[in-house]
C-alpha cells in the first residue's frame, strides 16, 4: 500500500509508492498541480500522509541522519525574527538594514572556513556584505542550496532547484548534484521534465496525484507539449490611453547601495507598442532596473528618468505611475495574505494594492469577472490564492496585471516554476494580448523558449552595465 494524502476533502496523493536504491538519483515530475511539491514536503516530513515513508541510510550519516528540503521559494526572516518584509523594502537602503547579510547567514551554517568555502563554491564570495533582502531570485536560490549542503544531510530534496537560476547557475548546479550524489547523499529532485539534471537516473511521473510512470529515465518518453488556447481574444480589444510615443526614457542612470554599484550609466528608451526582453545573469540588476519604472525604487528621483512623458520627481505620485503599469514578479504572490481569494487578488490590480481594501463598484466587479472568464479561471475566484497550484497562481497574478488594461506590461519571470505546457500557455496568452492591443511589453526570463514570439527588442545587462540593446 502506498502513501495517500487528502487536503480539504480532495485527494492530493493517491497510493504513491516507489523505492530508491543506492546509487540512484530520482526525480519527481509531472504537470503543475500533479502533486509533486506535496509529495516532496511529505518525504521531508513536513506534511502528514496515510501510509509509511522510511529511509534506510548508511551508518556513516549517524544515528539521526538529516533531511534537507530546499523549497521552490524561500522567505528570509528579519533581524527582529519576523518574515514581515514589505514589498518595496529591498530597494530602500535604510530599511534593508533589518536584514542579515549573506556572510551572517552563511556564518550560521558553520565556522568561517566553511562559510568561505561555500561562498567560493556557489559564486557568493562577491556578495558577502549584501543584505539578504537585496538578493536576486537566483542569488537567493544559490544561497539556500549552499546552506543546505553545509548541514551535511543524508537526504536532499530539491523542489524546482533550477528555478530563478541563469544558464551558468543551472550548469553549476547540474555538476554539483552529480558530485553530491557520488558522496552517498540521497538526492531527490522535483521539477519539470525538460530541465532535470543529467545526474537523474530514475523518474516518478505524477498526474492528478497518481503515479503514471515509475522507472528509468531512459525508459520514459515525455508526451508532446500541447499548445492550448485558453484566452478569449474577444476581451483583448485596443484601448486608447492618450499617451506619448515615448513611454520610458533613462539617461545615464546609476543606482548604488552604499559603495556597491547596482546599475551604471544606463541609457534606454521604450516606445509605445514595442515588446522588449531584458536579460542577464543573476544579480546583473534586471529587477532593480524594472523597479525604477514601477515606482518601487526611491533612487528614481536621483536620476534622469521620464515615464509616460513626465520626468520623475516633478510632482507625479507613485499611484499615477502604477495606474498605467501591469506587473508580475516571481515573489509577488508571497506579499498577499493567506486569506486572500483569487478574485480579491485580481481585483487588487485595479488599485495597485497588495490586497483588496475597498468595496468594488459594479463595473469593477464586472471587469474582474471578465478577465477571470477570459483566462479560463472563473472557477477559482472564491478559492484562496495559496490553495491554488503554482500554475494557477501565476495565471491569477497575470490576470491582476491585465485587469485594468494597462498601456505597459512588465513581467519578471512570469513562467518561473511552471511546467512546459503551462509556460507555453502563458507565453501564448501574453503574446496574443500584447499584439491584439498594441500593449508595450518588458519581459524578463532566463529561458529563451519562454519569451513571446512578438518580442523583437532586446536589452542585456551584465554587472549592472548595459552590454547590448536593440532589435
Amino acid at each position: 500500500m502506498g502513501v495517500t494524502q487528502r487536503l480539504g476533502g480532495k485527494t492530493v496523493l493517491d497510493q504513491i509508492s516507489f523505492t530508491v536504491n543506492q546509487g540512484e538519483t530520482w526525480a519527481i515530475t509531472g504537470n503543475s498541480g500533479s502533486g509533486k511539491s506535496a509529495l516532496a514536503r511529505s518525504l521531508a516530513g513536513q506534511q502528514f500522509v496515510q501510509g509509511r515513508i522510511s529511509y534506510n541510510l548508511p551508518d556513516s550519516f549517524g544515528e539521526h541522519p538529516g533531511i534537507a528540503f530546499i523549497e521552490q521559494q524561500h522567505q528570509f526572516r528579519t533581524l527582529s525574527n519576523t518574515d514581515s518584509f514589505y514589498y518595496q523594502q529591498r530597494y530602500n537602503s535604510f530599511d534593508s538594514e533589518d536584514s542579515l547579510t549573506v556572510a551572517q547567514y552563511l556564518g550560521n551554517a558553520g565556522p568561517d572556513t566553511v562559510r568561505d568555502s561555500l561562498a567560493r563554491q556557489w559564486g557568493l564570495a562577491d556578495m558577502l556584505d549584501k543584505p539578504l533582502i537585496q538578493l536576486s531570485n537566483g542569488e537567493n536560490k544559490r544561497l539556500q542550496l549552499a546552506v543546505a549542503l553545509a548541514s551535511g544531510p543524508a537526504v536532499m530534496i530539491l523542489d524546482s532547484p533550477f528555478t530563478g537560476l541563469d544558464a551558468d547557475g543551472r550548469q553549476t548546479l547540474d555538476q554539483l548534484i552529480a558530485t553530491i550524489g557520488a558522496t552517498g547523499v540521497l538526492v531527490i529532485i522535483v521539477g519539470r521534465f525538460s530541465e532535470l539534471p543529467q545526474a537523474v537516473s530514475h523518474l516518478l511521473v505524477l498526474d492528478q496525484g497518481a503515479v503514471v510512470y515509475r522507472g528509468t529515465r531512459t525508459g520514459y518518453e515525455a508526451p508532446p507539449v500541447q499548445s492550448r488556447v485558453v484566452f478569449d481574444q474577444a476581451w483583448a480589444v485596443p484601448v486608447d490611453h492618450d499617451l506619448p510615443d515615448q513611454l520610458v526614457l533613462m539617461e545615464d542612470v546609476t543606482v548604488k547601495y552604499g559603495s556597491r554599484d547596482i546599475l551604471q550609466g544606463i541609457n534606454w528608451e521604450v516606445r509605445k507598442g514595442q515588446q522588449w526582453s531584458v536579460s542577464g545573469p543573476n544579480g546583473a540588476g534586471k529587477s532593480t532596473l524594472l523597479s525604477l519604472i514601477t515606482g518601487d525604487n526611491p533612487q528614481a528621483y536621483a536620476n534622469r528618468i521620464w515615464l509616460f512623458g513626465r520626468r520623475r520627481g516633478t510632482g507625479e505620485t507613485i499611484w499615477e505611475i502604477k495606474q498605467r503599469i501591469g506587473y508580475v514578479s516571481p515573489e509577488l504572490h508571497l506579499s498577499f495574505e493567506r486569506s486572500d481569494t483569487a478574485f480579491d487578488v485580481v481585483a487588487s490590480g485595479l488599485f495597485d494594492t497588495i490586497g483588496l481594501f475597498r468595496q468594488l463598484s459594479d463595473s469593477q466587479r464586472a471587469a474582474t469577472d471578465a478577465i477571470l472568464t477570459a483566462m479560463g479561471m472563473a472557477g477559482t475566484s472564491t478559492k484562496r490564492l495559496f490553495q491554488l497550484s503554482l500554475g494557477q497562481q501565476r495565471l491569477i497574478l497575470l490576470a491582476r496585471a491585465l485587469v485594468k488594461r494597462p498601456p505597459l506590461l512588465i513581467l519578471d519571470e512570469p513562467c518561473q516554476g511552471l511546467d512546459d505546457e503551462q509556460s507555453l500557455v502563458i507565453k501564448n496568452m501574453i503574446g496574443t494580448f500584447c499584439t491584439a492591443t498594441n500593449t508595450t511589453l518588458i519581459y524578463i526570463s532566463h529561458y529563451v523558449a519562454d519569451i513571446p514570439s512578438g518580442v523583437d527588442h532586446h536589452l542585456r545587462l551584465e554587472n549592472g552595465k548595459l552590454v547590448a540593446t536593440g532589435r
